[in-house]
């Protein structure tokens, strides 16, 4: 398939955290930067605008970036939002997935092809397997969505290489760049696009001894938790301040080489 516009929009998925690269905005790549990259390729007139940022929740998602995206008039959409919400203490989210639904449908009516996410399976990780009701439940409800508006699924959740920690961050939340690597392919795989992206096999992982994983414990507690949860005291957003990666359609050789 061959796309001339394609608009990556979302949280901190989408904009890429956990894949640094400090010559890029953001001082990010991820796995969108990477779709386009590839998308390029088979279009010389390739534009790309990614509005994702990190932290957002699904209304904020749905008030800041759909009508932008709508204007842009793209024929590539992705979009994944929620995964934020589902981390607060209360959800409704069957109310949740409603309003996404209504957004997503303003996506479909544009023509464009729009690609949908379902959030990852997180049980076979500490403290994020709390989640894993919740997402479960998200998950079956933007796939009905999904079957009503016709887009296109990407499944995460039944994503299997992923219970892996150095397919994550340090703050194991958001992927790695061999993570965003996998992700970028599944996207591509999932659209019917041929692709160079190569996905060399991880070694076989090494056990931490007691002490090792005490320690990267405590560490993760230090550097991402605990200002995780200062943060929600304080009713401040990661994202606060941040702009837009790609607010404005370019030319992929131009944003991305």
């Amino acid at each position: 398939m061959k796309f001339n516009r394609y608009v990556a929009l979302g949280d901190s998925f989408t904009e890429g955290v956990g894949d640094a690269d400090p010559a890029r905005p953001n001082g990010l790549r991820g796995w969108a930067d990477r779709v386009a990259e590839e998308l390029g390729r088979h279009s010389a007139s390739f534009e790309y605008a990614n509005l994702a940022i990190r932290g957002k929740l699904l209304d904020q998602v749905i008030e800041e970036q759909i009508d932008t995206a709508v204007a842009l008039r793209p024929d590539l959409v992705t979009i994944y939002a929620g995964g934020n919400d589902m981390m607060r203490p209360s959800i409704d989210i069957d109310g949740l997935v409603a309003r996404y639904e209504q957004a997503l449908s303003r996506l479909v009516d544009t023509g464009a092809t729009v690609v949908v996410f379902t959030a990852y399976d997180a049980g076979w990780a500490p403290v994020f397997r709390l989640t894993r009701g919740r997402a479960a439940v998200y998950n079956e409800l933007v796939r009905e969505v999904a079957d009503r508006l016709g887009v296109t699924v990407l499944d995460f959740w039944r994503l299997r290489g992923y219970d892996d920690y150095r397919m994550w961050d340090t703050d194991r939340l958001h992927m790695s760049s061999p993570g965003h690597a996998r992700m970028a392919s599944e996207v591509l795989d999932r659209l019917g696009v041929q692709h160079t992206i190569a996905l060399d096999p991880l070694p076989a992982a090494t056990e931490p001894t007691p002490d090792e994983r005490r320690r990267d414990d405590l560490r993760w507690a230090r550097t991402f938790l605990g200002p995780w949860l200062m943060r929600r005291v304080r009713g401040t957003s990661s994202g606060d301040g941040v702009t837009p990666r790609w607010p404005i359609p370019v030319p992929a050789a131009d944003a991305l080489s």
